[in-house]
């Protein structure tokens, strides 16, 4: 009687494919990872380093484990230098440059998208292109034409700055949004009786929601955290954020504790701006807008 041949060795299952596949998804994780704590872990310690005493935050050993205190904010919201003009003067100037440049840039991109004519693509690039332009470049033509206008030291002449730089943006990301919607749909809205514009109003603004939301968001980003717009045209009564935040810094030394208390006020509010409006900002930048015309 012969001996039963031995069973063969089960094949692998695991194929070079998906072995690259799995490489492939732990690299992408560990990339992620390592981008969150590198964004992540700053943020963490300036929120925590707010919240400890002076001697705590100017130890030469960091301290984890402290008594928390509210003082650093509390010396940044009164006294005569309070915090509050400087966060009104912020709200006021990036809340509206940002309203008007969505705005205006919906009515300019919608047009930009739905004309026809020779060179579009080149207008195009000519509008994003200046918003390419480095402040500094720009800055001093603008001080000078504000000082003949009476504009400088005052939130309307800060609004225009900060629109001189948002609207372009807007338009160029706007229009690609409108381009993606076929012209059918305003032909629909005017075959069922309505005008262009409540055809535009009605069935084209609430389809570019995303769009709209996304440019809103990153205008007022870009606003809220401005330097040089706000140190060179603004004065004492539009001082933002960002200025208040360089006084803390004198030759006398850096008070950290009210430092890293007025660096959480100007970041957490752009942060909770980003998560309550979240779900329209990802599909918005998902949709390929950013690839202008």
């Amino acid at each position: 009687m012969t001996a039963p041949a031995p069973a063969a060795a089960p094949a692998s299952t695991t194929g070079p494919l998906e072995r690259g596949t799995r490489t492939s998804r732990i690299l992408v994780r560990v990339v992620v990872a390592v981008a969150l704590a590198w964004t992540l872990v700053p943020l963490g310690w300036m929120l925590l380093s707010s919240f400890k005493p002076t001697a705590a935050v100017t130890a030469p050993t960091p301290d984890v484990w402290f008594v928390p205190t509210l003082d650093n904010y509390r010396n940044l919201f009164s006294g005569a230098n309070s915090l509050w003009p400087y966060l009104n003067n912020s709200i006021l100037a990036a809340g509206i440059s940002a309203l008007l440049a969505t705005a205006l840039g919906a009515l300019a991109g919608y047009g930009l998208a739905r004309t026809r004519m020779r060179g579009k693509q080149h207008l195009s690039f000519w509008i994003i292109s200046t918003r390419m332009a480095p402040i500094a470049a720009v800055v001093l033509p603008i001080f000078l034409i504000f000082r003949f206008l009476g504009l400088n030291d005052t939130l309307p002449g800060l609004v225009l700055a900060y629109l001189s730089f948002n609207l372009p943006f807007a338009i160029w990301l706007l229009s690609a949004f409108f381009a993606e919607l076929p012209p059918a749909l305003e032909e629909s809205a005017q075959v069922a009786g309505c005008t262009h514009w409540q055809a535009f109003r009605h069935v084209i603004l609430p389809l570019t929601r995303p769009g709209l939301v996304t440019t809103f968001v990153l205008c007022l980003v870009f606003s809220w955290n401005d330097y040089a717009f706000a140190l060179v045209l603004g004065g004492p009564h539009t001082q933002t954020l960002p200025i208040a935040a360089s006084q803390l810094v004198t030759q006398t030394g850096i008070d950290w504790g009210q430092l890293t208390a007025i660096g959480t006020v100007v970041v957490v509010p752009m942060m909770l701006v980003g998560l309550a409006v979240r779900r329209w900002l990802v599909t918005g930048l998902t949709m390929g807008a950013v690839t202008g015309e």
